[in-house]
């Protein structure tokens, strides 16, 4: 019977599997065009799996062990009795090796279902409660119908009059597991991830992301520019069909295992944003319907059930609710935690400054100051609307060297907005004592300088970014220098990575980097610390953007200074709060995010919080009854600067001089 059976339900599952198939990539394919290269990336696809994706799971080495056992187990086991039992190519060999592999995934789905006994809250629950069960109900069927290919059950034990039962109740745990992993995978089971989730790491919209067998960088973290000369392109995202295709893709792949949910600074805060929820929602869009079958955690004061969409319907309403509520995109700070924890690499913060763009200049929707900033921004190239020729006040005494005066130097020192607020011209105050000691050939644009534009195109307004961006590098352009350094991470990171779509290619340093390289080559010379203990909290724009973390940290080792890491530091480490336009847009929570980062610095036990970004000091320092002092590292170096002696002078002179300049480079 087993015989007949089998192949029925092999073949049947797989045709429905191939039907589904067909219906999500339609479902996909209601997105923009975006040009992939197919072959390309179907070839990349295994190393992306085995490389990329088993990095950000092998974090967790249970749950990456499990998933290997499990997910390994399945697709040989699904291979194998394919041939096996569909194709009837019945050998010991062949059966011996499907054995092996559903043991395999038998044992992998134990654990599986050992982490569904206590789910932690970021978990979905709903179907995802029943896969461990559908896992052990494929391995065990499989293995059972196998045992009399390898001889170790008789031949026609199944095949009796009086086995028919047995071989039904094989049958059926055999179909229930056909079902959920073939059938399932395409028409939106759990198995989903699986099936989406290896077209999205082929199709990847970031394939730069990806490491290479050449040791391709695996960072890519710019925002893609728009094209407003393109007068059919839609401005931003209004409906879920306004997302390229493998955006939608990029959703349909989420295992919704909620690693995002717990590293966003937002949700912890208690602001109505959920990453998991708000991709969840995405694909609700994307196949239309509401939101009521979401398993997971809601966002922050928002039930579950109250909203719904369509391809192409609008996802934030003008009036009453649509399929997302304004308040949930504007409370992101973009800091890029959730794409850091995505096991599926899926691009969140993209996605939500994508609808950011059609909220701000569609609608002109930016709420409460976000829409006088961006006028500021407009009407006088900085976003607190300051004269801008009153940019180098703070610097009258300091008799800084002009660009537009001396034409080329080693250094160009890029101010940032930081130059119209009194706490940040401390901090750079203290970076210009600091190049002087080394003895840096720099000097500044002064008011040809303009704000970068990072405020602006995180809040949507891809318009002013690119005008403020353009009229920068038209300014660099006049110029010669060899990098730019600045203790902004914000400028460091759209000057580095998002101006070179519009032309501008620069080497940019983060101040911190300059000072670790300028102290290594014997130019910088500290007293040693005599202060408390200290902890140093990572800029999300420095860190997670540009994957610095260990300059700041050499730094202050430099200094004399044992870090004491918070809880959450480096890749992990927590939001202060004001990257992404969010103090500006200002969305209310339940708490503050910088007063939560306090908190981590409180429960370190350090008595100061070394920083390297003026949203950061700015945030840390806007805490009530705060425990401890903030610091830029400029600042504690410049406070730790000795006088050279003559022969470290002379040292460092001939290193210095047996470097390259910028006229020998550009010259």
């Amino acid at each position: 019977m087993l015989e007949t059976l089998l192949p029925i339900l092999i073949f049947t599952a797989l045709a429905l599997a191939v039907i589904g198939a067909v219906r999500r990539i339609r479902l996909w394919r209601q997105g923009r065009p975006s040009r992939v290269n197919l072959f390309k990336g179907l070839v990349a696809l295994p190393r992306r799996y085995l490389v990329d994706l088993h990095h950000v799971v092998g974090r967790d080495k249970m749950i990456s062990n499990t998933h290997v056992a499990t997910a390994g187990g399945f697709v040989a086991a699904a291979v194998l009795m394919i041939l096996v039992h569909g194709l009837g190519i019945a050998n010991p060999l062949l059966g011996g090796l499907l054995l092996l592999a559903s043991t395999s995934m038998f044992v992998g789905s134990l654990f599986v279902a050992r982490r569904r006994l206590n789910p932690p809250a970021r978990l979905s629950k709903g179907p995802w409660m029943r896969l461990p069960k559908s896992l052990m109900a494929f391995s065990i069927g499989v293995f059972l119908i196998t045992l009399p290919t390898v001889g170790l059950l008789p031949e026609g034990l199944l095949e009796g009059g009086s086995s028919w039962l047995l071989a039904l109740v094989l049958a059926g745990v055999v179909a229930w597991g056909l079902g959920e992993m073939f059938f399932g995978m395409t028409w939106g089971g759990p198995m989903k991830h699986a099936f989406a989730g290896a077209l999205h790491l082929a199709f990847h919209r970031r394939a730069e992301r990806f490491s290479t067998k050449k040791g391709g960088a695996g960072r890519s973290t710019g925002l893609k520019a728009l094209n407003l000369e393109d007068e059919a392109a839609p401005l931003g995202v209004e409906k879920p069909a306004d997302f390229t295709w493998n955006q939608l893709l990029g959703f349909d792949a989420c295992v919704q295992c909620g690693r995002c949910e717990a590293v966003c600074p937002a949700f912890a805060a208690g602001q109505p944003l959920n990453p998991k929820k708000l991709i969840q929602d995405m694909v609700v869009g994307m196949a239309g319907g509401s939101d009521a079958a979401y398993a997971g955690s809601p966002y922050p004061g928002k039930p579950v059930g109250e909203h719904a969409g369509s391809p192409h319907g609008p996802i934030v309403a003008l009036e009453g609710k649509a399929l997302v509520d304004a308040d949930t995109l504007w409370s992101c700070t973009t800091c890029r935690a959730c794409v850091e924890e995505c096991p599926m690499m899926i691009e969140h913060v993209d996605a939500i400054v994508d609808m950011r763009r059609y909220l701000t200049l569609e609608r002109g929707k930016t709420p409460n100051k976000g829409a006088e900033v961006l006028d500021n921004l407009i009407a006088t190239d900085n976003p607190g609307g300051f004269d801008p020729g009153s940019r180098l006040n703070w610097a009258a005494d300091l008799n800084l060297p002009l660009m537009s005066d001396i034409k080329q130097v080693d250094v160009l020192l890029w101010l940032g907005d930081g130059a119209f607020d009194m706490r940040n011209q401390r901090t750079l105050r203290a970076l210009v004592k600091v190049l002087r000691a080394a003895e840096v050939d720099f000097a500044v644009l002064g008011t040809e300088e303009r704000d970068s534009g990072d405020v602006a195109r995180r809040l949507g307004d891809e318009a002013t970014f690119q005008s403020l961006a353009k009229r920068n590098i038209d300014t660099l352009a006049k110029y010669r220098f060899l990098q730019i350094v600045t203790c902004d991470p914000h400028s460091f990171h759209v000057l580095g990575n998002e101006y070179g779509e519009l032309g501008g290619h620069y080497e940019v340093r983060h101040h911190s980097t300059f000072i670790a390289e300028l102290f290594d080559a014997g130019r910088l010379t500290f007293a040693p610390w005599k202060g408390g203990s200290v902890t140093y909290h990572d800029p999300c724009y420095l860190g997670r953007y540009n994957g610095e973390f260990d300059a700041p940290r050499n730094v202050l080792k430099a200094l004399g200074i044992e870090v004491k890491e918070m809880e959450r530091s480096g890749f992990r480490s927590r939001c202060c709060g004001g990257g992404g336009g969010a103090p500006i847009t200002d969305i209310p929570g339940e708490r503050r995010i910088p007063d939560m980062r306090m908190n981590d610095v409180k429960e370190s036990g350090a008595e100061l919080v070394a920083v390297g970004c003026p949203q950061c000091t700015a945030m840390l320092e806007g805490v009530v009854d705060a425990s401890a002092e903030v610091r830029d590292i400029a600042e504690l170096v410049a406070d730790a600067l000795v006088e050279r002696s003559a022969d470290d002078v002379s040292g460092a002179s001939r290193r210095t001089t047996a470097s390259t300049t910028a006229e020998e480079v550009i010259v």
